[in-house]
């Protein structure tokens, strides 16, 4: 009995615990969700006021649709996807328009209607539920009756489905919020996580500890991920300060966050060959003392100038650029020390990977601007 009522409690704790995280999530996606949330209805209202205020449609349901299906859901919606979604709805519509005014009404014509729609659908983009709603409006415009009372007559609902696209790209272009935020926020994320990958290879070289070394490993191969959605909100930063007024100002800035990230990802690939290297010269005992310690600090200073990076790329303008040369000047600090022998290193091993931090330093200094000629320059010459 007392078995069943602790097996009862501890149930009762981890459904307590779920829920408690679920919430917290919720709240979170929430909270970060309050600017797309306004958007979409701002567009969805927008393009319905519009279409029924400034054109006299009657009920024109079909804008409301486009303008929300063209907008989406995300942080950040890219003005090519938005142009994309709005183009598509407003054919779909105008397809099952077509058919239906010199077909009429019926389940044949659906049929029809809705497989057209779907297939233009998938030949603009690959998302399912984008496929659905264009379907979903395209089966509307076949099942509802056509309005009688416009000038267009049956062609009145491809103007609303227009009309909402144009809405939501306006939207898309025009909401004043700094492109420069989530670029920045995505790749102090992937600084931090080299920085400390890079200080955790130090410990593990420096205390001969493999399993520390592993634990830099999997730091560093979770680093990807973000690297990835760093690109992703780059690519809609570009897009915004290409194609939106507001936002032009910051185009130069954005376009060197995105050769920092270019570089950073191959430094982070170097990383995690240095670091299973090192894991191997700790496991067979490779490295005699000396080279150990001097390669434990070569890595220790090359987190300082990771995390140096990490500052400069939270600072826009003069301080983007003050920050970019303390960097470089570290970077180049440790690039003179790359030399095997000035190392005390005297296997092949040790030497393997003295290599590699070479290619990831130069790597590092074309992150914060430099050349690749110029930074492989100031790397000691081998022999």
């Amino acid at each position: 009995m007392s078995s069943a009522a602790d097996s009862f409690k501890h149930a009762g704790r981890g459904g307590g615990r779920f829920l408690l995280t679920r919430s917290r999530a919720g709240f979170t996606r929430a909270k970060n969700s309050l600017i797309p949330a306004a958007q979409m209805t701002a567009a969805g209202v927008g393009a319905y006021l519009i279409a029924e205020q400034l054109l006299g449609h009657h009920q024109p349901i079909f804008a409301a649709v486009a303008a929300l299906v063209a907008m989406g859901f995300t942080k950040e919606p890219r003005g090519r996807k938005v142009l994309e979604v709005a183009i598509g709805c407003t054919l779909g519509v105008l397809i099952a328009d077509i058919v239906v005014h010199f077909f009429g009404q019926g389940w044949m014509v659906a049929v029809v209607v809705v497989f057209l729609a779907v297939m233009v659908a998938r030949f603009l983009d690959s998302g399912a539920t984008f496929a659905m709603q264009m379907g979903l409006q395209a089966l509307l415009v076949v099942m509802l009756p056509a309005p009688e009372d416009t000038a267009l007559g049956v062609f009145s609902r491809s103007a609303d489905a227009m009309v909402g696209g144009i809405t939501a790209m306006t939207i898309a272009l025009l909401t004043p919020r700094d492109p420069r935020s989530e670029p920045v926020r995505e790749l102090k994320g992937v600084t931090g996580d080299l920085t400390l990958s890079l200080r955790e290879t130090a410990a593990a070289v420096r205390d001969g500890d493999s399993r520390e070394g592993w634990h830099a490993l999997i730091r560093a191969r979770g680093t990807q991920p973000k690297i990835d959605e760093c690109v992703k909100s780059i690519t809609t930063a570009e897009e915004l300060t290409r194609y939106s007024p507001p936002h032009r100002r910051h185009r130069h800035y954005i376009q060197r966050i995105s050769r920092a990230t270019d570089k950073l990802d191959l430094a982070v690939r170097s990383l995690r060959v240095v670091i299973r290297r090192s894991i191997s010269s700790i496991d067979h005992a490779a490295l005699d003392t000396d080279g150990a310690e001097n390669l434990a600090r070569v890595l220790d200073e090359l987190a300082d100038s990771s995390a140096l990076l990490t500052r400069a790329v939270a600072e826009a303008g003069p301080g983007f650029d003050r920050g970019m040369q303390a960097a470089e000047k570290s970077l180049t600090a440790v690039a003179a020390q790359l030399h095997p022998k000035r190392m005390g290193i005297h296997d092949l091993e040790g030497d393997t990977i003295v290599l590699l931090i070479r290619t990831m330093v130069v790597d590092l200094l074309e992150a914060t601007g430099m050349e690749h000629d110029e930074a492989d320059a100031h790397l000691p010459v081998l022999g």
